[in-house]
This record gives structure tokens, C-alpha cells and sequence, in this order.
């Protein structure tokens, strides 16, 4: 059956290899039916919203019912040299499409793994448009210009690499301090009906633009960089309505803060959020990028909103104005839903705009959900600390020119009525170079420093752990609680303490809770008590604060772009020390082998939430992403083994048995042991093993370690594809009951995992022998269809591609 599968693949994607030949020999992004280039930065790359329409028109041939703007999204993207795909044959969570993105997108924490696999190819250009965002390396300390220059010391060896390989590969580069992936991606390259997949989880930000945008692996990414299909399960499609108009201290984060109460934090997986109703003619397009963003902490497989006047507006904005006006003449047949399609969402929504409360999530997770009218009750049911140790505004969420103006107009309200600063310190994160710049003209920042603020680089900082915190004992677990407008809030997440009580919330609520210092005060309620500069005791209350949609004009501050290299690069080589701690050309892995799922040994069986934040931690360990034996050291030292006893202390987390001595270790030197004495292993996970981040690195490093298997009871979407990419076996417990007969000692045989013997749909038999010698059997599941088997057997989804392309040279 799998030569096969390998056979027919082969015929298919035959075609596709030629084109992307063919493209190799020169740029060809541009189609001839358009007039507007997508963005001034590549007048190269054309609007094709014609020919979208006429894939479109393919698909829907054989059936008239109405469509979801999702699905028009979706199928307007599909290869039609692949199949004659027809409408009433596509099941949402069944058929696997088959997809040509219009852009790639990378951050330097991603990339850098990216590229490595990109370089292993051999191609000598990137066929879709790709651009790369050194965000994410820059850590938060003292400011702006000292945390600059220090990345640019600390990090230039990655820099230099990222720059490089940008040059050779036709990539566009934006270098450290050009701003945070998603908020330079909506100012310059997001637009209505486009379809994009980003190498983080966030990427659904460009929502906000009607573009759908997926966050995926850097595998995933790789596949469209070389101009293969990119593949997606057909999503299931939740319908949000809106109605009516946000008010008083509602702002568009509450929308997302209580859909995720709603949904949870797995409740989203393998879904799109489409919004839809007349509120969402009310929102601007940074208000609703801002919902699509967080829209990943439901698991979400991407989020939408039609296209409206606020984008047409944000385009003009950002010097797209013809863009704006194609997206108007297209608007009913691609950028909105088709009337009627209400009754063919999976699950609808009702969202009301006037009666919707403002929000706080946390702390640990980013779907405890609390309406403001209820937190300060919660804070003293639940004992969190209620003093405030950090407020921080910004980051990729809410750090638009509107959330600034908002958080310009509450300090302003408290220096007018006698209170000049903060009580409690207070980060910005501008969004990128072009907001800081706007900002810093309009007097924004000023306002903000002049109240005790500290503005840092246009970077993600705290919000991925890049915060060189001093003000409270991170080492010693020191509780505390910070509030901040940032998207996702899991333990340890911004400072590696366990015992930092995160809250996700608004930009206007986090500043005024700086004003506050405490969790039980209410802005909308409670008058904040001060001291004025005489030293008399004096009350105000804040009023609602007042936004600006857009500024007058955008300033674009510093050029920190580097273009893509349109002529002849043969000659450019990439920077790779060959002694370098930080970066690491790929070797492939080993084809996959039978007797590697027999007796194998269970490093370590997780008991509940474990993220690709607990599996493969970031803050220092960024410095690593680049060096897959290096960055292999942390792997699962977040994690909580239900081995040991007293598990969750701190100093078990993160450590396993070593079988051969029974000392207990950390789970990366005992998994090293492991594989030095050929022992081959596997990890049981509990429920949505791996949510969070799109790191591929969590995959990658059980697989570079000499694991085989990840046995869970389910996984959140981008992480299986990952472990599934780099030829790591994930299988779900057929009854989640059987998780809990996993006992130490075990060792696990799968029965069906076999070359020829595994077939979509088809069951794994896990068998286990205990400590004791007995044996007993439960089935598992797994999502496979029939060509990512070859990515199995192959050893990995780059190695199949290898084969493909060889096999075409």
C-alpha cells in the first residue's frame, strides 16, 4: 500500500516540482490580472483576487449552497493542477486540503530552524513571498537603546545568519528593533482575501486585515517556502456574531477574553472563528487584529472578520490605497460571506457589544475568564496576591497607535487631577518602529515616560520571557502578581517563576490598574485614594478613556528593512561558524524502523497542562534555537512527571528515573543516557499535549533524542503536525481512561505500526508489559492520512521532500 501511496504521490506533485523549477530560474510572483501591488515594499507581487475568484467558481460548480467567507478563503487557495476538487466532496474535519499560500512569515526564533531546513533542500530561492522578523531575541532590562545594543552584541551571530540566508533566499529581512512579526505583517503585507502561515501561533492576528493566517511549524513552512502544497484538515467553522457597539471600558480584547471562557483553551482545535453581525462593522482593524491574535489561546486554527471600511481605511493608512480599492469591488464574491451561510456554521455564537463587560484572564492560563464586575472577588476567594508588582502594555496583542491613545488619555485624566505616577512600574512595548515613531511624535511616549514609564525596544519582551527581571526573587519562587495587556499568561511565562500570577487583559485596564497598585480596585467603580505632591490625601475617579482609530498620517521612524534580493545570488554564502554554539546544520534522522516500537521504555508520563513552553522552554534557551543539540538540553524540564512522588514540587519538575541507577535526573540527561545504551522511548501526555507556541523545537527535540513515540489523551493542533513533520509518532488513547493504568516500570509495545500495516483511519494496538511481567492492550488513535505515513516512514517530512525532489532532478 505505501509504494503505492509513494507512486501516486509522486504522479501528482510532478507537475508542481517543474513549476517550482521553473520559478527557481527567476521571480515569478506577480500575476498579470491585477493593477495594485499587495504592498510598496514588493511592487513585484500583484493582487490576483480574479483568479481567486475563478478557483472559487471551480470548487463550488457542484453545489449552490451559500458559503462561509472561511471557506471561500480556503477553497480560493486550493491547487487545482492537483485534483478537480468539488464542493460537495469537501468534509470539514476529514478531507485534507491541499493549499498555495501567498506569503510565509518567520520570527528569528523560529526562522533560524526554518532556514536550516530550507538550506538542506538545495533550492536557491524561496518560491512564495517570505519575509523574517527579529523580534523575539531582544531581551526587556532598561530601555529601548541599552536592550538594542546589547542583542545586536549578544546575538549577532544569528543576526548575521538570518541576514544572510534572507539575501541568498530571496527573503525580506526585518532586523532587530523594525518591530513584532504580526504588527509589521498587518502594516505592510496583510490584506482581505489573502492566505498566509506564520511560524507562530499568533499569526491569526492578520484576521484583523480579512487575510487568513495560520500559525504552523517551521517544517510547514518550509514545504510552501519550496513550493510544494501545503496541507491543512479542513477546518470546522464557529460562527461569532456581534451586535451591537463597544462602550464605556469595553474594549475589542474583552471579546476574545470572553470567547475564551467560552471555548477554552482546546475548544477552538480544529476550528476557524469567523466573525460576523453588524458589530463588526463597529470595530477598527487594529480592535479586531487584536481578537484574531488571542484567538490562538482557544486553539484555534485561525480566526476572520469580513472585510469593512475600517480595513479599506487602514489600508489607505498604510499607503495601500489601491488595495483597498480592488478589496471593495471583490467585497460580496471573496471578502464576506455568502447571504444564508449562517445555518452552515458548526456552532454559532451571540456576542453583544452593549451589554459585554471588560475582562480579566489568568492567572496560569488564558481561558479563566473574569468579568472586572467580579475579579475583586475572585482575588480574595483565591488568595492571589493582590499587589500589583508589574503592569505592561503592548506587545503584538494591543500595541496599536488606538490602544496608545488610550492609555495617553487615563495618565493624562490622573496628572489633571494631581497623581503624576504610576504605583507600580510600567512597560511599553511599542509594535514596531512605524507605531514608536507615531507615538513618539504625537507626544505619546513622552506623556508615558513623564509618568514613570519605561519603553522598550519594538520587540515581544516579557510577553515570550525575554525579561531580565531584578524586582523580584525569580530563583527563589517568589509570589507575585502582574497584569498586562499580552495574549497568553502560562506558568513561568514571562519570567521563569512558577509563582508569577499572570493576568491577561485590556491596554486600558492594565493602565489603570498601574495607577491602582492593587487587583481589587474597579476603574469603572472605585475612586483611587493619593497623596498629592503638598502631601494631602486627595480621591478621583477615572472616566472612560477616549481612542483614536488612526493618526493623521504614520511616521515610519528608522529604515530597518532589508529587501529582497531580486538578481542572480549564487554567489552569496550563508554566515555559519563551524564551530558555533548557537547554530547547527541539520543532519536528517533515521528512517523509521520497526523494531524501534517494540519495548520501548516511558521516559516520562505528564500530568496535566503541559505546553510547548513546559516541553521546550524559552527565555535563555532562545539563544539555542538555531543548535537543535544544544536547545535539546531543555527538553521537558517544565514538565510534571506523574512518576514521582511529589511531583509537582519545584524541585521535581522537569526530572524523570533514570532506569539504570533509579536516581531521579532531568529528563534531557536521562533521555541522552538512554539513547547512548540504544534504548529506544516514548512519552505519555495528558489532554491538548502541546499548546501554546508553534515551536517546532518541542518536536524536534524528543525525535533528536532518540524518542519514537508521544502517546496522549489529545494534542493541540500545530504540535501534532510537528511531532508528525520530524517523524515522531503521536497516537491518542482510543479510551483516555487507559492513561491512568500507565504505571513506572512499564515499557510499550505498538502493534500496527508497522510498514504496510498502517493505514488511515486503521488503529494502533498499544501493548504494555508492567514491572510485574504482565501484559495488557488498549487501542489508540491516530490522525494520519495516507502520504504523511510516507513522512514516517521516511524519517521525516524534509527527507520525503528530498526523496521527491531527487527523485526530479
Amino acid at each position: 500500500m505505501s509504494s503505492l501511496v509513494a507512486r501516486n504521490y509522486l504522479r501528482d506533485v510532478r507537475p508542481l516540482l517543474q513549476r517550482t523549477q521553473q520559478l527557481s530560474r527567476g521571480r515569478q510572483y506577480a500575476t498579470t490580472n491585477g493593477t495594485a501591488a499587495i504592498s510598496p515594499l514588493e511592487p513585484y507581487n500583484i493582487l490576483n483576487y480574479t483568479e481567486r475568484c475563478e478557483t472559487l467558481n471551480h470548487v463550488r460548480k457542484t453545489s449552490t449552497r451559500p458559503l462561509t467567507l472561511s471557506e471561500k478563503l480556503l477553497f480560493s487557495h486550493l491547487i487545482l493542477q492537483r485534483k478537480e476538487w468539488a464542493l460537495d466532496e469537501i468534509k470539514r474535519g476529514k478531507t485534507i486540503l491541499e493549499l498555495r499560500p501567498d506569503r510565509v512569515a518567520c520570527h528569528d526564533a523560529t526562522a533560524t530552524m526554518a532556514m536550516l531546513q530550507f538550506i538542506s533542500t538545495g533550492l536557491p530561492r524561496v518560491q512564495v513571498p517570505t519575509s523574517i522578523h527579529s523580534d523575539h531575541l531582544i531581551v526587556a532590562e532598561y530601555g529601548a537603546e541599552e536592550d538594542l545594543a546589547r542583542a545586536a552584541s549578544d546575538h549577532k551571530e544569528v543576526y548575521e545568519f538570518l541576514s544572510s540566508a534572507s539575501k541568498k533566499y530571496g527573503i525580506g529581512y526585518w532586523k532587530a528593533g523594525a518591530g513584532i512579526i504580526h504588527t509589521t505583517i498587518l502594516e505592510n503585507y496583510a490584506f482581505p482575501g489573502g492566505l498566509l502561515i506564520g511560524t507562530d501561533s499568533h499569526s491569526p492576528n492578520a484576521g484583523g486585515m480579512g487575510m487568513l493566517a495560520i500559525g504552523v511549524g517551521g517544517s510547514d513552512a518550509v514545504d510552501a517556502m519550496t513550493g510544494m502544497p501545503w496541507e491543512l484538515m479542513c477546518p470546522k467553522v464557529v460562527g461569532v456574531r456581534l451586535t451591537g457597539r463597544l462602550s464605556g471600558w469595553t474594549s475589542s480584547k474583552d471579546i476574545i477574553c470572553h470567547l475564551a471562557g467560552i471555548l477554552t483553551v482546546s475548544g477552538g482545535k480544529g476550528k476557524i472563528i469567523e466573525f460576523f453581525g453588524p458589530g463588526t462593522e463597529t470595530l477598527g482593524t487594529t480592535a479586531m487584529a487584536t481578537v484574531c491574535n488571542m484567538s490562538a489561546e482557544v486553539g484555534s486554527t485561525s480566526c476572520i472578520f469580513p472585510f469593512s471600511e475600517a480595513m479599506a481605511r487602514y489600508l489607505s493608512a498604510t499607503k495601500r490605497k489601491e488595495v483597498a480599492k480592488h478589496a471593495q469591488v471583490f467585497k460580496e464574491p471573496l471578502l464576506t460571506a455568502d447571504p444564508g451561510s449562517e445555518s452552515f456554521y458548526d456552532e454559532v455564537i451571540e456576542i453583544d457589544l452593549d451589554t459585554l463587560e471588560p475582562h480579566i484572564n489568568g492567572p496560569f492560563t488564558p481561558d479563566l475568564s473574569h468579568p472586572l464586575s467580579q475579579f475583586k472577588q475572585r482575588v480574595s476567594e483565591s488568595s492571589w496576591p493582590s499587589k500589583i508588582s508589574h503592569s505592561m502594555v503592548g506587545s503584538c496583542t494591543n500595541s496599536s497607535y488606538e490602544d496608545l491613545t488610550k492609555v495617553r488619555d487615563l495618565v493624562t485624566q490622573a496628572k489633571e487631577a494631581g497623581m503624576t505616577t504610576f504605583q507600580t512600574p510600567f512597560l511599553v512595548s511599542p509594535g514596531s518602529e512605524q507605531i514608536r515613531a507615531t507615538a513618539e511624535d504625537a507626544g505619546i511616549l513622552e506623556t508615558l515616560r513623564q509618568a514613570g514609564a519605561t519603553v522598550l525596544s519594538n520587540s515581544c519582551g516579557p510577553c515570550v520571557g525575554q525579561w531580565d527581571r531584578k524586582d523580584v526573587d525569580v530563583a527563589g519562587a517568589e509570589a507575585n502578581s502582574v497584569i498586562s495587556s499580552f495574549n497568553r499568561n502560562f506558568t513561568g511565562r514571562h519570567d521563569s517563576n512558577p509563582a508569577t500570577h499572570s493576568f491577561v487583559t485590556s491596554p486600558e485596564l492594565s493602565t489603570a490598574f498601574a495607577f491602582s497598585g492593587d487587583l481589587k480596585f474597579n476603574p469603572a467603580t472605585d475612586d483611587i485614594i493619593f497623596s498629592d505632591k503638598t502631601g494631602s490625601s486627595k480621591s478621583f475617579k477615572f472616566s472612560a478613556p477616549k481612542a483614536e482609530e488612526l493618526p493623521t498620517a504614520f511616521s515610519p521612524g528608522s529604515n530597518k528593512f532589508q529587501a529582497p534580493v531580486l538578481s542572480d545570488t549564487s554567489s552569496l554564502q550563508v554566515a555559519i561558524s563551524p564551530n558555533s554554539q548557537r547554530l547547527q546544520l541539520l543532519q536528517p534522522f533515521a528512517p523509521w524502523r520497526d523494531e524501534n516500537a517494540k519495548d520501548m521504555h516511558i521516559l516520562v508520563k505528564v500530568s496535566g497542562k503541559c505546553t510547548t513552553d513546559h516541553i521546550s522552554p524559552a527565555g535563555p534557551w532562545y539563544n539555542y534555537r538555531g543548535h537543535l543539540e544544544n536547545i535539546s538540553n531543555n527538553l521537558l524540564l517544565g514538565a510534571v512527571n506523574a512518576f514521582l512522588p511529589d511531583s509537582r514540587s519545584l524541585n521535581m519538575i522537569g526530572k524523570t528515573m533514570n532506569p539504570k541507577d533509579e536516581t531521579v535526573q532531568p529528563i534531557p540527561q536521562v533521555a541522552k543516557n538512554l539513547q547512548k545504551d540504544g534504548i529506544k522511548w516514548c512519552i505519555i501526555g495528558d489532554d491538548n499535549y502541546g499548546e501554546g507556541s508553534s515551536r517546532e523545537h518541542a518536536a524536534l527535540e524528543p525525535r533528536f533524542l532518540g524518542g519514537v513515540s508521544v502517546i496522549a489523551k489529545s494534542f493541540a493542533r500545530i504540535h501534532e503536525t510537528n511531532l508528525k513533520k520530524h517523524g515522531m509518532l503521536p497516537l491518542t488513547f482510543a479510551d483516555p481512561a487507559d492513561y491512568d493504568r500507565i504505571s513506572p516500570g512499564d515499557s510499550i509495545t505498538l502493534l500496527g505500526a508497522q510498514d504496510g500495516e498502517m493505514q488511515p483511519g486503521k488503529q494502533v494496538t498499544m501493548e504494555v508489559r508492567t514491572a510485574k511481567g504482565t501484559k495488557w492492550t488498549a487501542m489508540l488513535n491516530h490522525s494520519y492520512h495516507a502520504h504523511q505515513i510516507l513522512w514516517l516512514r521516511a524519517g521525516g517530512a524534509l527527507n520525503h521532500v528530498k526523496q521527491l525532489m531527487l527523485s526530479q532532478s
